[in-house]
């Protein structure tokens, strides 16, 4: 507990510098995804004083991967392990179906990537897949088809191991007679706002159908579907922390990545009773061969840190009541719709400029048609999930494009965010969810062009440049960084660390856009410009 606190005060406290930069990239050869017609790219992030990678965790894009990985306490947690993170956008695969290619698509992308950052162990360094509702089934499947590669399994707000309930609404993946994950750690999670029975079982069956597996499970108290806590992004990491201190050892490491993962034996962890909302007289969760509770209606923990970790999340929600979140837009309380999969959907009502909108949080009774008074003292605060979308304060927001680029058909006009406020000693904490549809492209009005110029390459010392770029309808002009170690702040383009042993000379590439103003003003063509930082 004292070490996930120490992450989250780190935040609050300004500790953590930012988080988003993505210092390469690579496109995956071989396939074209419906999204864009064109090949996915995978974005490479090593923590900028990292020497060797021990372990790279990776997601295909859907929703709250991204969240994740933009936390700067998550990365700070990864630089302290010597963790990479890998992001694929658009998606390569939803199921991981081996038959359809995706492996040798992902090895060659793995390839790529070492190549072109320097740093050559990324061929061979454990993995862990990760991926959210959606993307939640894949990870368990990469893990079947690579167990010698896989150091840990994470299903966020998800899926069971070779569950009959996808996350993308198809059948699952038949592993075969022989094939397994034995002894490789696994992490699944299920909001207690989204709950559903249905989705835990799996859990349990599989794991009386695979004895020697290990799989825990966090119900995430107080949590939805589409959020993720600093908390809860905390105990990913420790449990990530975990398995690399138990399945790898610092003899085994080698400068080349090569790593004999050592399998865990549930017998050598922790039991503890899944959850039951409610339940006030629970089994004390305890070494394997001590715990007297069923163990087929339990879960397995690396020790007793993490099993008293997970029954402190479930005992801070009992005997609590429920508080209700939703959301005003120009005055009015937004409709809520219970019987979609995002209940609360506005429509897209900006200010002048076409990109700024306000949304405000406030409390209502259980129905969401009415404020209420019956809450904690705090004020909700609103936050990004994903999309292209940037906070400005509590009740501002503005559309800001970002690598993902802007030409998915799918996803570069979906904004999601998501209101939280934490409980107290009378009130469990509450969340809702919010998703509104940016139109994309503006078609209608004046057209524009961005005049964005060439850049000339730049030694490793700088520390910053100006960027310039116009549009001839003299509207701002925008950008965001696709690949390097940068940032923008306004029309600064801002270097970060370079990881020592990064290959020179280093590619950054940046975008400038402007979005238009629906009905008067049609979006510009985005313009991308690259240049090199060059070792000194």
């Amino acid at each position: 507990m004292k070490k996930i606190l120490t992450l989250c005060l780190m935040l609050c406290c300004g500790m953590i510098g930012m988080a988003q930069e993505y210092q390469w990239s690579v496109p995956l050869k071989g396939y074209i995804s419906d999204e864009t017609s064109r090949e996915p790219e995978a974005f490479l992030w090593i923590p900028p004083q990292c020497n060797q990678l021990k372990s790279i965790i990776f997601s295909q894009q859907n929703m709250s991967e991204e969240t994740l990985f933009d936390m700067p306490s998550f990365r700070h947690a990864l630089a302290k392990m010597d963790m990479g993170i890998i992001w694929i956008t658009p998606p390569l695969n939803y199921p991981w179906d081996v038959n359809q290619g995706v492996q040798p698509i992902f090895n060659d992308m793995l390839k790529d990537l070492a190549d072109i950052s320097g740093y050559d162990e990324i061929e061979t360094i454990p993995l862990v897949p990760m991926g959210h509702s959606a993307m939640a089934t894949f990870p368990w499947n990469f893990a079947a088809w690579n167990p010698d590669r896989t150091l840990a399994v994470i299903s966020l707000h998800g899926d069971a191991p070779r569950t009959n309930l996808t996350g993308y609404g198809r059948e699952n993946l038949e592993w075969g007679r022989t094939r397994n994950i034995d002894g490789i750690p696994g992490l699944m999670i299920e909001g207690e706002y989204e709950w559903w029975e249905a989705r835990v079982n799996p859990a349990l069956a599989f794991r009386m159908m695979y004895p020697e597996s290990c799989i825990s499970f966090l119900c995430d108290a107080g949590r939805g579907h589409f959020d993720l806590s600093e908390e809860t992004a905390a105990y990913i990491a420790l449990f990530l922390e975990k398995a690399m201190q138990q399945r790898i050892s610092a003899v085994e490491s080698s400068a080349t990545g090569d790593v004999s993962l050592k399998k865990i034996n549930p017998k050598d962890g922790w039991m503890a009773k899944r959850w039951i909302r409610g339940e006030k007289k629970r089994p004390k969760a305890a070494p394997f061969n001590q715990y007297k509770g069923n163990i087929h209606d339990s879960f397995w923990y690396f020790d007793g840190e993490m099993a008293q970790l997970t029954e402190n999340r479930y005992a801070r929600s009992l005997g609590k009541k429920d508080q209700y979140i939703s959301f005003i837009q120009n005055g009015k309380l937004l409709q809520y719709n219970a019987d979609r999969h995002v209940a609360i959907q506005p429509p897209f009502q900006p200010e002048n400029d076409g990109i700024t909108f306000h949304l405000k949080a406030v409390f209502t009774d259980s129905l969401y048609q009415n404020l209420s008074s019956e809450h904690v003292a705090s004020i909700p605060r609103i936050t990004k999930v994903c999309g292209p979308v940037k906070t400005i304060n509590d009740t501002t927001f503005r559309v800001d494009f970002f690598r993902m680029g802007m030409d998915n058909r799918r996803r570069t006009g979906g904004i999601s965010l998501v209101a939280d406020v934490s409980g107290d000693k009378h009130y469990n904490s509450a969340v809702q969810h919010i998703g509104i549809s940016v139109p994309f492209r503006n078609s209608d009005g004046k057209t524009q062009q961005i005049d964005f110029p060439a850049m000339n390459d730049i030694n490793a010392s700088t520390n910053s440049i100006t960027l310039n770029a116009t549009s001839d309808a003299g509207l701002p002009v925008s950008f965001y960084v696709k690949e390097g170690p940068a940032y923008v702040e306004g029309n600064q383009l801002i270097f970060t660390s370079i990881p020592p042993r990064a290959k020179y000379p280093l590619k950054i590439t940046i975008v400038a856009w402007q979005y238009g103003v629906a009905g008067l003003m049609q979006t510009a063509e985005p313009v991308e410009r690259s240049f090199y930082i060059i070792k000194e």
